[in-house]
């Protein structure tokens, strides 16, 4: 008995993590196939080469029609759909001003008055600091 109980264990470790792995392949091979058969026209997609595309036709078996951009359609095979996405929503509420304030640097004067620069620009004499 003592014999047979070393390679049974053995065993017992190797077939677990086997077992295991292939359970959850077999889950994911369903989820993946639920999500294929379950695309519909208007769906947003990402394609596994990142592709984003919505749904124009889904009614052929093996194959599916993606538009990629306005008038846009191409035709892919429906294993190309790695997942659903949420469609993108653009809000104009925050506009972001892409434009920074530069300030000229100051150029300091003997007389402390305005220089013009060569662009014609003036330019404000420096503040005095610590003069009440």
């Amino acid at each position: 008995m003592n014999q047979l109980l070393l390679p049974l264990l053995l065993m017992l470790v190797v077939a677990i993590p086997l077992v295991m792995g292939t359970r959850k392949q077999k889950k994911a091979a369903a989820a993946q196939q639920e999500l294929l058969s379950s695309l519909a026209p208007g769906d947003r997609v990402m394609t596994t080469s990142g592709l984003y595309a919505s749904v124009a036709d889904a009614s052929a078996d093996t194959t599916i029609d993606l538009e990629i951009a306005p008038g846009v359609v191409t035709t892919w095979l429906r294993q190309a759909v790695r997942e659903k996405v949420e469609p993108v929503v653009e809000t104009d509420d925050e506009t972001i001003d892409d434009e920074a304030v530069v300030e000229a640097p100051a150029i300091e004067s003997k007389d402390d008055e305005r220089v013009e620069e060569k662009s014609g620009a003036q330019i404000a004499p420096p503040l005095e600091h610590g003069k009440k």
